[in-house]
C-alpha cells in the first residue's frame, strides 16, 4: 500500500477490524514519514445469475432460497437456525461451484436434497411446489418413492 502523503511503498498495518457492511477497515503508519491514515478492503465477488426454466437471467437472491424453506417447513419441528444453516450451506455450495451462471434446476434440487435429509414433510411440500405436481397421482409416486427408500435402508 502506497503511502498517500509521501508515496512511500512501505507501510505497516497498525489495527485491523471488520466493518458493518463487511469490509475491512484498515489503520496503517508509513514507514517513511511516519503519517497515519485509513483503508478500507472488501472482498470483490462476482454475483451469481440464476437461469431460470424460461431462460431468463436474474441475479441470486438467497432470501428466495430462504422463503421457500420457510414456506416448507411451516409447522414442523425444523428451528430458525436449522432453516438458516440451510440457506447459508445451499448458498456456500453454489459458490464453491465457481460458475457465474446456475440454472434453478442445480439451485432447487440442492435446496431439495438438504430438505430430505432435515424434515420429510418440508421435502414433500418443497417438492410439490418445484416439480410442480400437476394431479395427486404424482404427489402419491413420490411420497411412494420415499417410503420404498426409507424401507429399503
Amino acid at each position: 500500500m502506497n503511502c498517500p502523503y509521501c508515496g512511500a511503498e512501505d507501510t505497516k498495518v497498525i489495527d485491523s477490524r471488520p466493518t458493518e457492511d463487511g469490509s475491512i477497515r484498515r489503520r496503517r503508519q508509513c514507514i517513511v514519514c511516519g503519517r497515519r491514515f485509513t483503508t478500507y478492503e472488501r472482498l470483490e465477488t462476482t454475483p451469481l445469475v440464476v437461469i431460470k426454466k424460461d431462460k431468463t437471467r436474474e441475479p441470486f437472491d438467497r432470501n428466495k432460497i430462504y422463503s421457500g424453506v420457510v414456506r416448507s417447513c411451516y409447522k414442523t419441528q425444523v428451528t430458525q437456525s436449522e432453516m438458516t444453516r440451510l440457506t447459508d450451506e445451499v448458498e456456500a455450495e453454489l459458490l464453491a461451484m465457481d460458475k457465474q451462471e446456475i440454472p434453478s434446476s442445480v439451485i432447487g434440487d440442492l435446496v431439495m436434497k438438504k430438505l430430505k435429509a432435515l424434515n420429510e414433510v418440508a421435502y414433500v411440500r418443497f417438492a410439490s411446489v418445484y416439480r410442480e405436481f400437476k394431479d395427486v397421482e404424482s404427489f402419491m409416486d413420490e411420497v411412494s418413492s420415499m417410503k420404498d427408500k426409507g424401507e429399503a435402508n
